[in-house]
């Protein structure tokens, strides 16, 4: 691995402009794919195989121009004060707004409010409901701002308007922050490397992958059906990890420069020994993101796959682009201790023979190993107190911003109705087989309206075969509350005996129930994917470390890792502490599928850290040095940049806690505080303090299983034996002609 990695970052190192142009042209090409692709269809969260699935089906076949998945609206009306909306004034107002609302090409049904009693009992809140023939993010323009003028023109009328359901979805924005966050990562850099050259090279990589990664999604986002979000994620990841895989070879580059190698001898070995890190730790992330597919929830498996892809782009921008730049820059980038003249202002560089934070750190953990281990275990374990309250659920229009007319129309609703009403339930009657259909259509009723937190049961409404029949439930409770969740149970398990009794089938859906399946799938799969992701990645370990405990180790510190920042996210999303500084407007369940999105992406990200550090201990180890002393070793080189790296990937998913999304807010501060428990406390002081304390044992491999893997030489071993790069620097013609231009 090593050898041939050496000798690809060498031919790019000199075929530079062979290399820089072929990765234009792909940014390029991806480009040109995303601006002339139609736009991004809507985020499905089908889950094949559950019950609320199998009755959308159900009502695709038996109510064909049902539309059982189009976008929906409720467009609700308030009266003025002491007034109420059936005043002759107000309703010719309400009227004549449902007279426009049907006009529109791709509606397929406008519910009256008066013809279907969709007024409050006080008489001053009533709601027309609207139907789509497609989802809300297939929506055209043209409906959406018809349905926004039709609200403003009763506006006008001097009625409150606010318009909630799907109808409205937005893609959703990051925000400034997002930006801000690249900026730490420029000044991060800039620290590190002290030279603006240097430092830039790992941004320009990283947006270069980013941008031809979500430049494919973009271009392929119609055809393989991917949501918004998708690409977000993508973007997220693969604009942290391109970010530190460059940082990673810059410094190895930098560090066989302070050796005194040639400029394309120490591209070629910082290329093969941090760049066979690199290709490791991107196939942990790949691991985990791909294997978010056992899930088995298209929407996941979609943004799991695109993400992976991004990954993927930034591994092989940052072993071929890296050392083809470096190439351009020539002497400009310094070697190791060194500074730039505009950074260094002349000051003279600190004496080599000084310890640098890494070492003294390190060496203050291998004297005192036991207390650094019991202090970092204790400290992660209060962080997870909080996840044993985890409550589960996915977002609805509860959770919008109060200046969402989304959220604003939620809340009239609940005011005028009960809470349980921004959540009907859906029940689906299949009597095909039964010899008596209205019959079984009414005892499902009745049986429905004996159970508890039902406030309303409408009449079953067949369909033209008479054979299936749909019933709306309106539960007392909100959608996200698990009082909901158990009269979904519930009414499933009155729907078996019914079945027995009447031949006939009783099926829950609607979006609650589906928002209920979603979580329960979820929660069932996290951990046979765990084990699966795991797994893979412990055998990977495996042939990179040639040791069993080193991987366990690793394992069993992202398991830490990863309970403190879900117990971070609960304390935050669902009880609320620092809600203010986060603006989380309204706490509440943590997003079902946060869990398991977690475990794989930050798995990933954590055997980053693991591999990028432990694999200059092992390099010093094998070289020689006693246990203790190669782990101060690997800190002395590797500490400062993984340092660097972390922080910088806080600095990036932060960016991403400014976004509209609910979703997307909740995964970029779970992935920012997880980076940070994991990097800092488990990577740089539970890591260091059990390689102590295991000493020789930590590298035992068994004989037979050593001679059984392959030999991947990651820590560089077969390179001692190349000679050195032949010639002279980077020829003078080229950089001269770099600088005129």
């Amino acid at each position: 691995m090593a050898t041939f990695l050496y000798k690809a970052g060498r031919l790019a190192f000199r075929r530079r402009h062979f290399v820089a142009l072929i990765w234009v042209a792909l940014l390029t090409l991806a480009g040109v794919g995303a601006a002339s692709a139609p736009p991004a269809g809507s985020t499905s969260f089908s889950i094949p195989g559950t019950e609320a699935q199998k009755a959308f089906d159900l009502l695709e076949q038996r109510f064909p121009g049902m539309s059982a998945d189009g976008a929906t609206a409720r467009v609700v009306f308030k009266a003025p004060s002491g007034e109420k909306v059936t005043d002759h004034d107000n309703k010719a107002a309400v009227e004549k707004t449902v007279k426009e609302l049907r006009s529109g090409s791709e509606v397929v049904s406008v519910a009256d409010p008066y013809a279907g009693h969709a007024v409050s009992r006080n008489g001053t809140i009533a709601y027309a409901s609207v139907k789509y023939k497609v989802s809300g993010m297939e929506l055209k323009d043209s409906s959406k701002d018809a349905l926004k003028e039709a609200a403003q023109h009763a506006r006008d009328a001097g009625l409150s308007v606010e318009v909630g359901g799907d109808a409205l979805t937005a893609t959703p924005e990051t925000g400034s922050s997002e930006v801000i966050g690249i900026g730490i990562a420029a000044v991060v850099l800039v620290i590190t490397f002290g030279s603006l050259l240097a430092a830039g090279f790992p941004l320009l990589t990283a947006i270069i992958g980013v941008g031809i990664g979500v430049s494919t999604i973009t271009a392929l986002a119609s055809a393989l059906d991917l949501g918004s979000t998708t690409s977000t994620l993508a973007s997220m990841i693969g604009l942290a990890v391109g970010i530190d895989y460059a940082l990673f070879i810059v410094s190895r580059y930098r560090a066989e420069l302070a050796e005194g190698r040639e400029r394309e001898d120490a591209a070629g070995r910082a290329v093969g020994t941090a760049g066979s890190a690199v290709v490791f730790a991107g196939l942990t992330v790949v691991i985990a993101l791909v294997g978010l597919s056992v899930v088995n929830i298209p929407m996941l498996t979609k943004m799991g796959i695109a993400a992976a892809g991004t990954v993927a782009i930034a591994v092989l921008i940052a072993l071929t682009m890296i050392p083809a730049l470096l190439g351009y820059a020539g002497r400009r980038v310094k070697p190791a201790g060194q500074k730039s003249k505009l950074l260094s202002g002349g000051r003279t560089p600190k004496k080599p023979g000084r310890p640098n934070m890494g070492t003294r750190w390190a060496s203050f953990v291998v004297r005192r190993p036991v207390a650094v281990l019991l202090l970092g275990v204790l400290g992660l374990g209060a962080a997870a107190v909080p996840a044993a309250s985890l409550e589960l659920g996915l977002p609805d229009d509860g959770s919008q911003p109060t200046s969402t007319t989304q959220r604003r129309a939620y809340d009239l609703l609940s005011e005028g109705f009960g809470p349980g009403f921004n959540g009907p339930l859906m029940v689906v009657v299949d009597a095909k087989d039964s010899a008596h259909p209205k019959k079984a259509f009414s005892e499902v009723g009745d049986e429905i309206k004996g159970l508890k937190d039902v406030v309303t049961v409408t009449p079953a409404v067949p369909n033209k075969a008479g054979d299936t029949a749909t019933i709306t439930v309106v539960p007392r409770s909100k959608p996200s509350s698990k009082t909901t969740e158990d009269l979904v149970h519930a009414i499933r398990d009155k729907g078996a005996g019914i079945t027995a009794k009447t031949d006939s089938k009783v099926l829950v859906t609607g979006t609650t129930a589906m928002n209920i399946d979603v979580s329960q799938r979820l929660n069932d799969a996290l951990l046979p994917y765990l084990a699966l992701v795991v797994g893979l990645a412990f055998l990977l370990l495996i042939v990179v470390f040639r040791s069993v405990l080193v991987p366990l180790k690793a394992a069993l510190g992202f398991l830490l890792s990863v309970m403190a920042a879900l117990g971070a996210v609960v304390a935050v999303f669902q009880w609320g502490w620092l809600s203010g500084l986060m603006n989380v407007e309204q706490t509440g369940p943590v997003m079902s599928m946060m869990p398991i999105f977690m475990v794989g992406v930050v798995f990933g990200l954590a055997m980053d850290y693991e591999v990028f550090l432990v694999t200059r201990m092992r390099e010093a180890f094998v070289h020689g040095e006693k246990p203790n002393q190669a782990v101060v070793t690997g800190f002395k080189y590797g500490a400062r940049v993984v340092t660097a790296a972390a922080v910088i990937m806080i600095a990036v998913f932060s960016g991403f806690i400014g976004s509209s999304e609910a979703m997307v807010k909740m995964i970029g501060f779970g992935l920012a505080i997880a980076v940070f428990f994991d990097a800092f406390i488990v990577r740089m002081a539970i890591v260091p303090a059990v390689l102590a304390l295991l000493g020789k044992r930590a590298w035992w491999l068994p004989k037979w299983l050593d001679r059984a893997l392959p030999n991947v030489d990651v820590e560089g071993e077969g390179l001692r034996t190349e000679p050195a790069a032949a010639g002279k620097d980077a020829d003078p013609d080229e950089e001269r002609e770099l600088v005129r231009a």
